[in-house]
């Protein structure tokens, strides 16, 4: 045993502990040796580790509201305006106007004017050419069948008056809208023969891939009928229509508007290689005859030249006789104050 184990084991707490450090001499004022701590009190600063401990380990929990942040509520951008399929593509385009006056002058179809033997004419033209474009009464629908391509053989015969009269005609349906196109880029006259100034147009949006076609049709002010014009002149016309870029704007003037009906005014069949060309992008051509004028001979080789669109018929232009006496327009004003 060696001298600290020998405490006697009577006495209190405080005798036993002032004997081993001597608290009488810290007393009676004597330099008593600075007492060693017990190990209990060294072992104090462990006992306050969980301080230490304090990195906050719930910090993260402060940061919760960070991982509460919704990042997925931004779908703001995907919910863009739905276009309706029958309605027309959002495009600003230049409004113009056409002469009611200039039309009657020039003998063409006045909307909303009275009923004519000419708008009956044309009424029977286009019931024809709407039923194979979309369909209806046990018939199908042709491919393409909402491209017209109104032709002739020669110059002369009347196209780009049935054009704009079948046109007019057109654009008073109510589930229809019509555009009406001057391919005739050689000799360009629907805008001239409206009365409007000239305008860049199809051959415009052919030539330049970066030109919208859609952004050059003018927006008439009869509803439901829309110009786009022929636009710069070139010798290189068919090379353009040759090209793949034609059937990509033609397709996208139709997608743009599903309830469109077009119109293409083409140069005549003999007279240039256009119309060939464009044959190939349409559903229905209507080759207009000048009768007593129009030869066999000329109507065959020109229909053998549109041999690329499957579906053509004859419009007679210009008679004076009917072998069945039919005669319209007369009906509706009968009996008229």
């Amino acid at each position: 045993m060696n001298k600290h184990s020998s405490i006697k084991s009577s006495g209190s707490l405080l005798e036993r502990a002032s004997e081993l450090y001597d608290f009488g001499a810290a007393l009676r004022g004597g330099a008593a040796p600075a007492p060693v701590p017990p190990v209990v009190e060294t072992e104090q600063p462990v006992v306050e580790q969980p301080k230490a401990e304090q990195p906050k380990a719930e910090q993260p929990k402060a940061e919760q509201p960070k991982a509460e942040q919704p990042v997925p509520v931004a779908p703001a951008p995907v919910v863009a305006p739905v276009r309706s399929a029958m309605a027309p593509a959002p495009v600003s385009r230049t409004q113009v106007t056409i002469s009611r006056e200039r039309l009657a002058a020039h003998n063409f179809i006045v909307p909303d004017g009275p009923v004519t033997g000419l708008s009956e004419e044309f009424r029977i033209v286009k019931r024809q050419l709407l039923l194979a474009a979309r369909g209806g009464k046990g018939f199908d629908a042709l491919p393409h069948g909402e491209r017209i391509l109104i032709c002739s053989a020669n110059p002369d015969e009347g196209k780009t008056y049935c054009a704009i009269n079948l046109a007019l005609s057109m654009a008073s349906e109510k589930d229809n809208r019509v555009l009406l196109v001057d391919a005739d880029f050689a000799k360009p006259s629907v805008l001239s023969t409206l009365g409007i100034e000239k305008h860049r147009g199809f051959m415009d949006a052919l030539a330049d891939p970066a030109c919208d076609a859609e952004s050059l049709v003018l927006q008439t002010d009869i509803d439901g009928l829309s110009i786009l014009p022929a636009g710069s002149q070139t010798n290189q016309d068919t090379e353009y229509l040759a090209a793949s870029r034609t059937a990509e704007i033609i397709d996208q003037l139709t997608r743009n508007d599903p309830a469109r009906i077009i119109i293409f005014d083409s140069p005549p069949a003999l007279a240039a290689s256009p119309a060939s060309v464009l044959a190939l992008h349409v559903g229905q051509t209507l080759m207009v005859v000048h009768a007593d004028v129009t030869t066999e001979s000329a109507l065959r080789d020109a229909l053998s030249l549109l041999s690329g669109c499957e579906h053509i018929q004859l419009l007679l232009n210009r008679t004076k006789f009917s072998p069945t006496g039919r005669k319209f327009g007369n009906y509706y004003g009968y009996g008229a104050s």
